[in-house]
């Protein structure tokens, strides 16, 4: 299977992970997944300073400037995975 259809898989089965990860897994899910999908992080940080999961978010995000989309797409990968065999 392509990298490409396993990351997609993985998306999809994120959905429906046996239990709900901790914040930090999930802002690493999210983070892994932007950069697999768009790449390096394209948007100004949030406006407001009390909006702390944006921020959170962001942050997150804007940590894994110059991964490759590829190394990006085999960690969410992996981490799904180590999530569904919980």
């Amino acid at each position: 299977m392509e990298l490409k259809e396993q990351f997609e898989q993985a998306a999809a089965e994120s959905k429906a992970l046996p239990s709900k990860p901790s914040n930090e897994t999930l802002l690493q899910l999210y983070s892994l997944y932007k950069q697999g999908s768009i790449g390096d992080i394209n948007t100004e940080p949030p406006s407001n300073p009390f909006d702390f999961v944006a921020k959170a978010k962001y942050d997150a995000w804007a940590a894994l400037k110059g991964k490759s989309n590829d190394d990006a797409m085999n960690g969410y990968v992996e981490l799904v995975n180590k999530l569904k065999d919980n």
